[in-house]
């Protein structure tokens, strides 16, 4: 039998170290070899590869029919990113099975990307996942296989008009009690652009007005939307990705963030362009009012992979970068708490929030060419010196002007 002499079958895709993933960008060559081992010589079929990439939903709703009758209503649906296959080891002309002897033999591949792929995803309806498999054939024997995923990350450049404009809201809610008016809570917020890049901290600009006769805690939360999609229904998973908590606010008083740092943590970048799938974020203000429901504020966000340049775009906010509250950042543990729950951020059902993807044809390009060149030097250009000599004193030879004229 070959698996006893089978010592090792496996896919090696260039650039991972041993197990560790290896992550590529649409439009990128993938390239790596299948390695087998053999004890002793054997007499083997076909090695062939396939690679393949989509995106799958698939969950299921109880349905009642009556008062006794019940059925489960099942959704799924595919979207197939790429498929392509390669024989690696053909069987020769006259059908008899190739014979390998003992040793290490190396069958190396490669294949081209498409140009236009979702980011690698995990979520609890769907998931969109990439990997290499491959399949030995035997003379009188079942196949043999072997797998290899890999990650896919879109591009996302922050770097653009529309994800470098600043978001702003405010919001105002009546706070009832049994029918008695207790007064009105305002929350007025602002962050300085709409894209950012895990690891950055966001600025939250904020003004609460506590016009009621109760103590009311303000918060900010940064909520992952998942949305799955399969026969026009939609399921959706809101989860908290990180939050903070501000000092309670009096009865009739105001409270002011002045940049109140919120720091994104690890997170996987914005899905917008698959059909099936979609992951946004949301920046979500909240005041929690004892006796009726949260006063809420919802500005968008777009996490991307690209971060914002140093010299970047003179719309991002300079109160961005010397109002931060950086005492505030020193309260921070080291050890990184669990963030909440999305009901102890949410009460209620959100309604669905479409966040506009970045058009392409932005995403590429802003910063190539002779143009950027000529910019960046003369950005690094010095000044000319200060000197009270004038460098150019006027010439002798020149006739002075008559003024009269």
């Amino acid at each position: 039998m070959i698996f006893d002499r089978l010592k090792r079958f496996s896919v090696v895709l260039e650039g991972a170290e041993g197990d560790a993933a290896v992550a590529f960008s649409p439009g990128q060559a993938v390239s790596g070899r299948v390695v087998l081992e053999l004890a002793a010589a054997a007499r083997l079929g076909a090695l062939r590869l396939r690679a393949m990439g989509a995106a799958r939903v698939h969950w299921t709703e109880s349905r009642s029919a009556g008062s006794s009758t019940a059925y489960t209503q099942s959704y799924s649906d595919q979207v197939e990113f790429l498929s392509h296959r390669d024989t690696l080891l053909a069987p020769p002309d006259n059908g008899e099975a190739t014979v390998l002897q003992a040793g290490r033999h190396e069958f190396p591949f490669t294949f081209q990307l498409p140009e236009t792929l979702a980011t690698s995803f995990e979520g609890k309806h769907g998931s969109v996942r990439y990997w290499v498999k491959a399949k030995l054939h035997r003379p009188w024997s079942t196949v043999k296989k072997v797998k290899k995923e890999f990650t896919v990350i879109e591009p996302i450049d922050i770097n653009t008009p529309v994800l470098l404009a600043p978001q702003a809201g405010a919001k105002e809610k009546l706070a009832r009690a049994w029918y008695c008016n207790r007064g009105q809570v305002s929350v007025t917020a602002k962050i300085d652009r709409k894209g950012y890049t895990p690891g950055e901290v966001i600025p939250i600009f904020a003004e609460i007005d506590n016009c009621t006769n109760r103590v009311v805690v303000p918060k900010a939360a940064i909520i992952q939307t998942q949305t799955f999609i399969a026969r026009g229904t939609k399921k959706q998973k809101k989860s908290v990705v990180t939050s903070i908590v501000g000092d309670s606010i009096a009865a009739g008083k105001r409270e002011v963030w002045h940049g109140r740092a919120l720091k994104i943590p690890p997170v996987g970048p914005s899905i917008l362009q698959c059909r099936i799938i979609q992951v946004e974020y949301s920046l979500k203000v909240c005041v929690d009012i004892p006796g009726t429901s949260k006063l809420l504020l919802e500005l968008p966000l777009v996490i991307g992979t690209i971060p914002l340049h140093p010299f970047g775009s003179r719309t991002s906010s300079v109160s961005s970068q010397y109002s931060v509250n950086l005492d505030w950042l020193s309260t921070i543990p080291e050890q990184l708490e669990a963030p909440p729950e999305y009901s102890a951020v949410v009460s209620s059902p959100e309604a669905e929030q479409s966040l506009a993807p970045p058009c392409r044809s932005e995403l590429g390009g802003i910063l190539e060419g002779p143009f950027f060149a000529y910019i960046q030097e003369f950005r690094f250009r010095p000044p000319p010196l200060y000197s009270e000599i004038d460098p150019n004193p006027p010439s002798d030879n020149i006739r002075p002007r008559c003024m009269t004229c």
